[in-house]
């Protein structure tokens, strides 16, 4: 009978061990909020060109065809909780100038090396870093492709269309014969 007692007190004791390390351990994830955020890319495409690939700050976007975006979202970039001044991105894209331009098959359907190696000579390559406008409740990182290489970035969570969204520029801009430096 007494071995019985001590095991069940033995038993007590070690659950309640267990109960003030779970305690312990849970007090411990109570601290600040992260000062970080996970947030899907989108892009937006306002081109005749496509973008093949892009990234913000090393988060890779979907591929974007001329005049087309929002559709299709990447996992995952990080944002700031909280805006502050001089908040920018890094954007990183390749171009095909020529989206539609042909290359040539074999009889499988696969496309010829040698033709798509003329055509991908074509294809350019950018970065540029943008400010990052200010945003009270942090959202999707989106960018937008627009004429002339230029790029833009917001964080918000307002979508495009929404009169407080800080880039409605229209899917289809006009393209200037010659760009501004």
């Amino acid at each position: 009978m007494s071995h019985s007692l001590t095991a069940s007190a033995s038993s007590k004791g070690i659950r309640w061990i267990l109960v003030l390390v779970s305690l312990m351990l849970l007090s411990a994830c109570k601290g600040a909020p992260s000062k970080m955020l996970a947030a899907p890319v989108t892009g937006y495409n306002h081109t005749s060109a496509a973008i093949n690939r892009f990234t913000v700050n090393d988060a890779g976007g979907p591929n974007l065809g001329p005049h087309q975006g929002g559709g299709k979202q990447s996992c995952c970039g990080v944002v700031p909780r909280e805006w502050t001044p001089g908040l920018r991105a890094i954007v990183e894209w390749e171009k095909d100038p020529d989206p539609g331009g042909y290359i040539k098959r074999d009889q499988y359907g696969q496309l010829d090396a040698q033709d798509y190696k003329r055509h991908a000579a074509n294809y350019s390559r950018h970065k540029v870093t943008v400010e990052i406008p200010q945003y009270d409740v942090p959202g999707n990182l989106k960018v937008h492709f627009l004429p002339c290489n230029q790029v833009r970035v917001s964080v918000d969570n307002v979508k495009p269309g929404d009169p407080r969204y800080p880039y409605n520029f229209p899917m289809n801009m006009p393209e200037p014969k010659v760009c501004p430096d």
